[in-house]
């Protein structure tokens, strides 16, 4: 009982913060062009805390996982869906690395793939069988996209925190980012849905046994290597072990020691490739903004349920724009992170496009009144302001 009142206490506490920083912000940050983008870097930030680290929600310390360091592994939300055991909880289309200490939730794309191979497709662990998880993860995939669009990538996912930090810092140091070419951008933004492709590809093969009793690829040749193939590369695993490693949160000699092989080619926390891949993504996110939006396939998936065919309709986040207020001025095109073009081109109506991350930095920017809208279900929540003129 006085576990429960402690917790329930923790709770409230943390959300009173919380709420106290998003008014303290609202009221003393007074620069229109600054107030937005300092309320989405506090509850980016708020967000690593609780749903990515583990750093607030308990208990922490627990026995079973003692070996992993001090933070929660398996304190997961949504471990029971309509009845149906789900032990790697609550599927969130942002990287939420499962590898990391103290996770609350559980990136998507590890769930795609790990169902399909036989080790988790058919693990005793699990009381619902490979094609179920599949099918719920799909389906919060599905969901998640619908409601809330690339929105989560703007202002929840830790990585793109991570790329902003990366851009706060280039700016302090006075250092002019690149700007890529279209047809450079345009190519990247192609790549990712060839990325999606191979880790699924690649993971249907190496699940094929389980899935249709088939062994294409036998786990003493190339299996156990390319087992979850993206989370080999993945740049934001590595920076996940290696942030909670370095709060004390979790054992780097542990994570350095579960490697199967060669390090260079594969392991269950940190790999050669990860890191030399997160090195390469950190210095180009340094110099271009949001460098790995651009091609991340975890983006280009919520993309496909968000913003493409029907689902367009369907998205109750929009910015929407008055094509009688805009001038050209190109403030629009400039701001943005990802050098998403659409919103300055598009004449009027619903400007948001699959590759906008809903950052709303062309809304803040805008200086004309009113020329452009954040929406949700139709109802204007925030609007671009008159900032050129001093008495605003």
């Amino acid at each position: 009982m006085l576990e429960i009142v402690a917790e329930t206490l923790r709770a409230t506490i943390a959300v009173g913060l919380i709420l106290a920083g998003i008014l303290a912000i609202l009221i003393w940050v007074k620069n229109l062009t600054r107030k937005l983008s300092a309320m989405r870097l506090f509850i980016q930030i708020v967000s690593v805390a609780v749903i990515f680290l583990g750093l607030i929600i308990g208990p922490f310390g627990l026995d079973q996982w003692a070996y992993l360091g001090t933070a929660p592994r398996d304190i997961v939300v949504g471990t029971n869906i309509l009845g149906s055991p789900y032990p790697d909880g609550l599927t969130v289309p942002t990287f939420s690395c499962y590898y990391a200490s103290g996770r609350t939730a559980t990136c998507v794309v590890w769930q795609l793939q790990s169902y399909l191979f036989p080790d988790y497709a058919t693990s005793n662990v699990y009381l619902t069988t490979g094609i179920e998880r599949l099918a719920i993860a799909t389906g919060f995939l599905v969901i998640f996209s619908l409601i809330f669009g690339r929105f989560l990538c703007g202002w929840i996912c830790p990585f793109g925190l991570y790329m902003d930090l990366l851009t706060r810092l280039r700016k302090a140091l006075k250092i002019k980012h690149w700007t890529l070419s279209e047809r450079t951008n345009e190519m990247l933004k192609q790549s990712r849905y060839l990325i999606i492709a191979a880790f699924l590809i690649l993971s249907f093969i190496l699940g094929m046994n389980a899935i249709a009793g088939i062994e294409l690829v036998s786990e003493s040749e190339l299996g156990r290597y390319l087992e979850i193939p993206f989370c080999q590369v993945c740049p934001a695993k590595p920076l996940f072990v290696l942030v909670e490693s370095g709060l004390g949160y979790m054992d780097i000699d542990y994570a350095l020691s579960r490697t199967i092989g060669d390090f260079a080619l594969t392991g269950w926390y940190l790999t050669s490739i990860n890191i030399v891949i997160l090195g390469i993504v950190t210095v180009g996110s340094f110099m271009v903004r949001r460098l790995w939006c651009r091609i991340c396939p975890l983006g280009g998936l919520i993309a496909i349920f968000s913003r493409f065919g029907p689902f367009k309709r369907l998205s109750p986040i929009k910015i929407t724009k008055v094509e009688e207020k805009c001038t050209k001025c190109g403030i629009c095109k400039r701001v943005c992170p990802p050098q998403v073009t659409d919103v300055y081109e598009e004449k009027g109506g619903d400007v948001t496009v699959s590759d906008c991350i809903l950052c709303f930095r062309c809304v803040e920017m805008c200086p004309y009144e009113g020329c452009l809208k954040v929406e949700v279900a139709g109802k204007p929540i925030y609007k671009s302001k008159n900032w050129l003129n001093e008495e605003e």
